[in-house]
């Protein structure tokens, strides 16, 4: 039993911290560091390898000082009976790490896991995933300003508070499982991120998108750019179509102008393209229409594609775990450059599947859907049981760990109730004083 540099305790190789890293072969990390150029190539107290593992406990632990990681993850390597690093160590070789060992580790593993698992929960022989972007907020360093960006206020207000960084993310829909990820500058459309995760889009697939990607360019670049890849989106109101023929009620085959800017701008498309729309209305709700590649109605029959265009919703669940649950909603990083965030945000997009690798396991042990096993309690158990095995007794540990795998029940939520409706409403109303922005020096505020 290996002992923790500050207590003496049983440190975090025993248990849930174990578990995670027992699931990406240690290949990989090698690897990582040997393609990225970032091999240790002297014996450091804090070698590249191990500080890996430090930038992946950072997502995982929130609420932990980077330092105090460093000691219970025991990651230090002995020296003159040193138990850990200085502060400035540790920043030092995140500096060195740089981001794209971890960058080139996700992929190594979302390509596995993530295309794995949305062929494992396949609809009607097509893996799924949905597409869509979100924000985070970045520490307010003059760095990350300059290259991030930040969003209008409005009027006279200035910009946000924060910068923002803009990722968009291709997500195994039924496991949440990150497939492929992109992320940089606010100002930088979501569509234009998009774009560059269609080459990693297996054929065979379908993907549902928010109707913003609603755009020839997108989407004829998605369905035209491998062998049987399909995608299903909402129509807006804005949207015309001429109709070519009707396949049933409420079933059409259209056609679809492309704008002369967009032709303008990309000589490659066509003037003119073909979808399917579908119509449909749920109880309260005014009519929809959706749009799909998906054109053989017997192959892919409309009620289906109605019920299934409703899980798109799951990629909002899974930013929401990430934000809400991994993150707690504060200040989401912790990196004053660019690059540091960059190296976060791929160490917490790891995390994340690493948790949720481990949640598909509960799920396939329980017999029920991925979507059915609480993130929540997935994560506090993996936080929680990595605390206990740090104080806790050697002996008992294993035992612990079989109970909580027993224990299956206590992860498993009830049915999703599909009928349950809530109109948006304004719940917490916005400030009416002017927001405050610091003034550089020799200046002040207006």
């Amino acid at each position: 039993m290996k002992r923790g540099p500050f207590t003496g305790a049983p440190s975090a190789d025993e248990g849930a911290f174990e578990r995670l890293k027992a699931s990406i072969d240690p290949n990989w990390v090698e690897a990582a560091l040997e393609a990225t150029g970032t091999a240790t190539l002297r014996k450091r107290r804090l070698p590249a390898e191990q500080v890996v593992w430090l930038v992946l406990g950072m997502a995982l632990y929130r609420h932990r000082p980077i330092d105090e990681l460093v000691g219970r993850l025991d990651l230090v390597l002995p020296a003159d009976g040193r138990p850990s690093v200085a502060r400035s160590a540790v920043a030092q070789a995140r500096g060195r790490l740089g981001d794209e060992p971890l960058r080139w580790l996700f992929e190594k593993c979302s390509e596995k896991w993530g295309h794995e698992s949305a062929r494992r929960h396949a609809w009607r022989g097509l893996a799924l995933y949905g597409v869509d972007g979100t924000t985070a907020r970045v520490p307010d360093s003059a760095d990350n300003r300059r290259y991030f960006g930040s969003q209008k206020a409005g009027g006279e207000k200035g910009v946000s508070g924060y910068p923002l960084t803009r990722i968009v993310t291709l997500m195994a829909l039924r496991s949440h499982l990150l497939a492929a990820a992109r992320f940089g500058p606010y100002k930088t459309d979501e569509r234009e991120y998009a774009e560059a995760l269609w080459p990693l889009v297996p054929d065979d697939s379908l993907c549902i998108l928010d109707r913003n990607f609603l755009a020839a360019k997108t989407l004829i670049g998605l369905h035209r750019g491998g062998r049987n890849r399909h995608w299903l989106t909402r129509a807006t109101k804005a949207t015309a179509w001429r109709v070519v023929r009707k396949l049933g009620p409420g079933d059409a085959l259209i056609e679809m102008k492309v704008s002369r800017p967009a032709q303008q701008k990309n000589p490659d498309l066509p003037t003119t393209w073909q979808a399917r729309a579908i119509v449909y209305r749920r109880k309260g709700f005014q009519p929809q229409t959706l749009l799909t590649s998906l054109l053989d109605r017997e192959s892919y029959p409309a009620e289906e594609l109605v019920e299934l265009y409703h899980e798109r919703w799951e990629i909002e669940l899974g930013y929401d775990e990430v934000k809400t649950d991994m993150l707690e909603r504060q200040e989401a990083l912790r990196s004053k450059t660019p690059k540091g965030v960059a190296q976060e945000l791929w160490a917490v997009a790891l995390a994340y599947n690493l948790v949720r690798l481990e949640m598909e396991r509960v799920a396939a042990e329980a017999g029920v859907p991925p979507t059915r096993i609480s993130f929540l309690m997935a994560l506090r158990v993996i936080r929680d049981e990595w605390m206990w095995s740090s104080g806790g007794a050697p002996g008992a540990i294993p035992k612990h760990l079989r109970e909580l795998r027993e224990d299956i029940k206590r992860f498993i939520l009830p049915p999703r109730r599909r009928a349950r409706s809530f109109p948006r409403a304004v719940k917490l109303k916005m400030s009416n004083y002017d927001r405050n922005r610091p003034a550089p020096l020799g200046r002040s505020a207006k």
